[in-house]
């Protein structure tokens, strides 16, 4: 299927790695253009030089008030045109309640909420007919996940925000989705393994609660990001869609 994604142009953060880079391979593949960042600009430089001349790297952090308007800047400088965003941020530092300092909460709402909310913002006024916004959020949306409760308490507010977005953008042709990565083979999934003091068993008891039994790769994220994010999903928005392996059972 065609995709129509061909001399589009996206912009994704935190595209170095993981679920970021995996969806920025996907769209290149299927012809898009992607201004990605990353925390240096050495890591950006290399991951844009895997993914070949449809890609630019820009260090860039999702915090800093001017990032929106920096990365919007370089896709129009580049590529002449901006059709889209895909924003990912790294997980916020693994706790419980009792272990998270206030600065570790703060720090969580300005790179995961509203370095979010800003370049949403920023990008939803520039985009036209057809665009499409994009957040990468997590199952912790609808339940909270045990050891990560900076993610659990910033998470679902920023899903309900992208859902006020999606009804105020909506009569502009603009559409605005949630993807919600389950257990992934990541390097973030194997940190949280460690955590448990047993990898390998704690890995065994997550894929026995996953109906395919099994952590998902990064490029099955990609590949279902980029269909979200492309002209082949114009009907979709103001949705947050699993990618998990059936762990929800489709609610």
């Amino acid at each position: 299927m065609d995709l129509g994604l061909t001399d589009r142009t996206y912009l994704v953060t935190g595209a170095t790695r993981g679920l970021g880079l995996a969806t920025a391979r996907a769209l290149t593949a299927d012809g898009a253009r992607v201004v990605l960042t990353g925390r240096t600009a050495e890591s950006a430089a290399a991951a844009a030089a895997e993914l070949g001349e449809r890609a630019v790297g820009v260090a860039a952090d999702n915090a800093d008030p001017q990032t929106p308007e920096r990365l919007i800047a370089t896709a129009r400088e580049r590529f002449g045109r901006l059709d889209g965003i895909l924003i990912s941020v790294g997980g916020p530092p693994p706790g419980r309640t009792t272990d998270l300092t206030d600065d570790q909460w703060r720090d969580g709402f300005e790179t995961v909420f509203l370095g979010a909310v800003r370049l949403a913002r920023a990008v939803a006024a520039e985009l036209g007919e057809g665009g499409v916004i994009g957040f990468v959020l997590s199952g912790s949306v609808y339940e909270p996940i045990g050891g990560l409760t900076v993610s659990n308490g910033l998470r679902p507010g920023l899903a309900g925000f992208a859902k006020s977005l999606a009804d105020e953008v909506g009569p502009r042709g603009i559409r605005i989705v949630g993807v919600l990565p389950g257990r992934i083979a990541t390097d973030r999934m194997t940190q949280l393994d460690a955590v448990s003091g047993d990898p390998e068993a704690n890995r065994a008891r997550n894929c026995a609660t996953i109906p395919l039994g099994r952590y998902g790769k990064p490029d099955e994220f990609g590949r279902t990001a980029a269909f979200l994010l492309s002209p082949a999903a114009s009907y979709l928005t103001g949705v947050m869609v699993p990618v998990d392996g059936g762990a929800r059972r489709g609610f």
